[in-house]
């Protein structure tokens, strides 16, 4: 779905020139990914579909730099410092985004105790924690919800009545139900955001 991806609530955050190294704790076990983007969003959802709940929003950060030269150079001293402490990726994260050389076990105070430093030393800004900073992003694009939900929750009614039963959710009822989760991991209520048909799907599946 092009057109619904390009307005969907969860944003693309490319800006010019500016770029964003990542510290990313998963939630359930010790093991951590580091790494740079323009976007983070994207980086994130390109990881786990459901990034708000695999990764710990609460210790993850980000360090904004204003080039890629500098998150480049930031990321490959996390790289060369951690570099006995590298893991496998996780099994659910896609292949295609795992970055087989960025997954550290046991690194995450050093890191963010890195990440603070290197703020503090070269001026750049800490958004620790994640949470907060994709708060204020979301919340930025709430006024988006309720059109991009409404047009969601039309297309799985019209999938729903012309396609054959199944015990598995749908491709787009995933999206919708993502979309949905990560508004309220973030603690943005969104029944004032989203048609009262959407939340009430929401609710009852």
């Amino acid at each position: 779905m092009e057109d619904d991806e390009a307005e969907s609530p969860i944003p693309r955050f490319a800006s010019r020139g500016r770029a964003y190294v990542y510290v990313l704790p998963c939630r359930d076990e010790d093991l951590l990914k580091v790494g740079f983007s323009r976007d983070p969003l994207q980086r994130l959802r390109t990881l786990h579909a459901r990034f708000f709940r695999f990764f710990d929003l609460d210790r993850a950060l980000l360090v904004a730099t204003d080039s890629v030269r500098d998150a480049r150079r930031i990321e490959r001293r996390f790289i060369e410092a951690f570099a006995e402490r590298r893991s496998p990726a996780p099994l659910v994260v896609p292949d295609a985004a795992a970055g087989y050389t960025e997954w550290y076990r046991g690194a995450y105070a050093d890191a963010e105790t890195m990440a603070r430093a290197v703020c503090v030393d070269e001026g750049h800004t800490l958004h620790a924690p994640l949470r907060d900073w994709l708060r204020t992003v979301f919340g930025e694009r709430s006024a988006l919800l309720f059109a991009w939900s409404a047009k969601m929750l039309e297309a799985i009614e019209y999938e729903r009545f012309n396609a054959p039963p199944s015990m598995t959710p749908s491709v787009l009822e995933r999206a919708l139900r993502d979309g949905l989760d990560c508004f309220d991991e973030l603690g943005i209520d969104i029944e004032p955001l989203v048609p009262g048909p959407v939340f009430r799907w929401y609710r009852e599946n």
